[in-house]
């Protein structure tokens, strides 16, 4: 869903994420295919998919990008009944008195980070992505921070980590691949900051790259198997 945001207000360089929905060029991206049927009773949910940086466009880098850009992740706590250990967008499920998706999102990032939602300004609503682990449909909801504050771990039963990703690290060939699940799902995958991202987080990262104008190509054909790409920066399937 495209939101009526003030010509202008969206910096530059990530006007193509505001104006275009996630994509899949290279076929190996099948988080962006799922969709609930109707027989499966779903729980709607939304995340917050939130980055930072200058307002202003860097006219040296590819697709305006800001040395500073980042995107906000946290890693869920070890503890959780569902995706625990993997690292996600700040977000989680619809509760009664929320505003819509951007309302559940903004609440949920504030809950689990601290985060301030006068700072944020969402520029888009994507369309809702099926998690069948959880039955959630997830609306990500992409905003921009304008006023960045501080963030952190609010509560470690939900979050062990809280971190600033820098785009530029996500961008980086050298740090993208595609994991084999041993049940047999592929998809793409990042190695940063000492963690894995896979899975809904990688899919929608990835899929937002895509339509950035930041990407530089990446080897889609290099695929690693997963319970081993977990081992290697610390964390378990």
């Amino acid at each position: 869903m495209r939101l009526e945001v003030p010509t202008g207000s969206i910096p530059e360089w990530l006007r193509a994420v505001a104006d275009h929905d996630p994509a899949d060029p290279t076929g190996m991206n099948p988080v962006l295919r799922r969709f609930a049927s109707a027989a499966v009773h779903t729980r709607e949910a939304a995340v917050l998919v939130l980055f930072s940086g200058s307002e202003t466009a860097d006219p040296q880098a590819l697709g305006g990008l800001p040395e500073d850009a980042d995107v906000l992740l946290t890693q869920r706590a070890a503890t959780m009944r569902t995706h625990s250990g993997q690292v996600a967008f700040p977000g989680g499920g619809v509760e009664p008195g929320d505003d819509g998706p951007i309302g559940t999102a903004l609440r949920e990032a504030r809950e689990e980070t601290g985060l301030d939602p006068a700072g944020v300004e969402p520029i888009a609503v994507l369309p809702k992505i099926f998690v069948p682990p959880s039955r959630f449909d997830v609306t990500p909801v992409v905003a921009y921070w304008r006023t960045p504050g501080e963030v952190g771990v609010v509560s470690v039963n939900e979050a062990s980590r809280v971190v600033r990703v820098p785009v530029a690290e996500l961008v980086d060939p050298a740090n993208r691949f595609v994991v084999r699940h041993p049940l047999g799902y592929m998809g793409p995958a990042f190695a940063v900051d000492g963690m894995l991202v896979w899975g809904f987080t990688g899919g929608v990262l990835a899929g937002l790259l895509a339509v950035s104008g930041w990407e530089l190509e990446w080897d889609h054909h290099d695929v690693r198997d997963l319970q081993a790409s977990l081992a290697a920066v610390g964390m378990t399937l």
